[in-house]
C-alpha cells in the first residue's frame, strides 16, 4: 500500500508487512494508519497450523456475534469506569481522599478507572465508536443509569427493588448457573489493595453502587448473560463482572445498597455527574465523535495525572492477585 505521507518506515524494514488478524472496522483503522505511515499490511487467515502450537479451544464465531461480545467486555467496561472518573472529576474530587470511596468493590472502581485513564485515549474511542454492536450496548447502559436514577429521586423504592431483583434474576438467575461455583473474586482480595484508608473518625459508609445496579440492569434489558462472554473477556471485564457479582451475591448488601440509593442523599450529586457522564459517552459513541471523546477523556486524564504512578503499582499487583483466584476457581470447577 503506498502511503502519500513520507514514509516512517525504519530503514531496511521497507520490505516488511504488517499482518492484521481481523479487517473489521477496527482492523480497517489500523490498516489506514499503518499504510499512511508507509508500512505495507495483509490480513492473514489463521490457521489451524499456524494456532496449534497453542493447544486452544477454537470457538467460531460471526462477525456480529464477536462485536456483540466484545462490544460488552471492551466498551460497556470502559464506558462505565469512564464515567466514574468523569463524574468525580466534574465535582473535583479524587475518590480516595473521601471515606465513603474506600475499602472493598471501591478499591477495584478505583483502580480500574486510573488505569483507564492512563491509558491513550484513542484505544478506548475506537474500541466503541467502531464497533457497531457497542452503541446500542453504551446507549443501554446510560438509559439504564438514568432510569435507576430517576427511581431514586422518586424516592421509590419499591420499583427500584423490584426491577433491580428481576434483573438479577435474569442475569444470574438459574440459566446462567452462576450461583452454584466459587465466586470470581474472593471478597478478602477487594480490601486488599486500597490508594486510601479510613479512619475511625471518618469510617467507610455505604454506597448505592448505581454503576453496577445499571450494568445488571442494562446485560438484563439486553438479554445478555456475562459469563457467556468470558471466551472473549479482558481482565478489567473480569474485575467488572467479578465485583458485579460479589454485590449481587450478598442479598444484604444489595439491599443496603438499594436502601442508601433511595434514602442517602449524600450521594446524589455524585450520582447526578455520573448519570451525566454516561450519557455524555454514549452520545459521543452514537454520534462517532472522535473528537469530542479525545477532549473528554483527556480533560480528565490530566485531572487524575499526579496519581497514575501509585495506582498502576497497586494495579498491577490487584490485577496479578485476582487473576490467580479466577485460575484457581475455574480450576476447581474442572475438578
Amino acid at each position: 500500500m503506498a502511503s502519500a505521507q513520507t514514509s516512517q518506515v525504519p530503514a531496511g524494514m521497507e520490505n516488511f508487512t504488517v499482518g492484521l488478524i481481523g479487517m473489521g472496522d477496527m482492523g480497517r483503522m489500523y490498516a489506514e494508519k499503518l499504510s499512511e505511515a508507509g508500512w505495507r499490511c495483509r490480513a492473514p487467515r489463521p490457521t489451524p497450523t499456524v494456532l496449534g502450537c497453542l493447544r486452544s479451544k477454537y470457538v467460531h464465531l460471526t462477525a456480529q456475534e464477536h462485536d456483540r461480545i466484545t462490544a460488552d467486555t471492551q466498551a460497556v467496561t470502559h464506558a462505565a469506569f469512564l464515567s466514574m472518573g468523569k463524574a468525580w472529576h466534574a465535582n473535583t474530587q479524587y475518590p480516595w481522599e473521601l471515606s465513603r470511596y474506600v475499602g472493598g468493590i471501591e478499591n477495584v472502581k478505583m483502580n480500574i478507572m486510573l488505569r483507564i485513564y492512563s491509558q491513550k485515549w484513542h484505544v478506548y474511542a475506537g474500541l466503541a465508536i467502531l464497533n457497531p454492536e457497542a452503541r446500542q450496548q453504551v446507549a443501554q447502559y446510560a438509559r439504564s443509569v438514568t432510569e435507576l436514577y430517576k427511581l431514586m429521586l422518586e424516592g421509590d423504592l419499591a420499583g427500584l427493588t423490584a426491577r433491580i431483583y428481576a434483573a438479577r434474576e435474569k442475569v444470574f438467575g438459574p440459566s446462567s448457573n452462576a450461583w452454584a461455583s466459587r465466586p470470581l473474586i474472593e471478597p478478602s482480595i477487594l480490601s486488599s489493595f486500597s490508594l486510601g484508608t479510613p479512619t475511625p473518625e471518618t469510617p467507610a459508609r455505604p454506597n448505592n453502587h448505581l454503576s453496577l445496579l445499571a450494568m445488571v440492569d442494562c446485560w438484563a434489558a439486553l438479554a445478555i448473560v456475562p459469563y457467556d462472554h468470558m471466551l472473549c473477556s479482558t481482565p478489567l471485564f473480569r474485575l467488572r463482572l467479578g465485583v458485579t457479582e460479589h454485590l449481587f451475591r450478598n442479598t444484604d448488601m444489595l439491599d443496603e445498597a438499594l436502601r442508601v440509593a433511595v434514602h442517602d442523599k449524600r450521594y446524589r450529586s455524585d450520582d447526578l455527574e455520573f448519570t451525566f457522564a454516561a450519557r455524555g459517552w454514549a452520545e459521543c459513541v452514537t454520534l462517532g465523535h472522535f473528537e469530542t471523546w479525545e477532549k473528554r477523556f483527556v480533560s480528565t486524564q490530566e485531572f487524575f495525572q499526579p496519581r497514575f504512578a501509585d495506582a498502576k503499582k497497586v494495579g498491577d499487583e490487584m490485577m496479578k492477585k485476582v487473576q490467580a483466584s479466577m485460575d484457581e476457581a475455574l480450576k476447581l470447577e474442572k475438578e
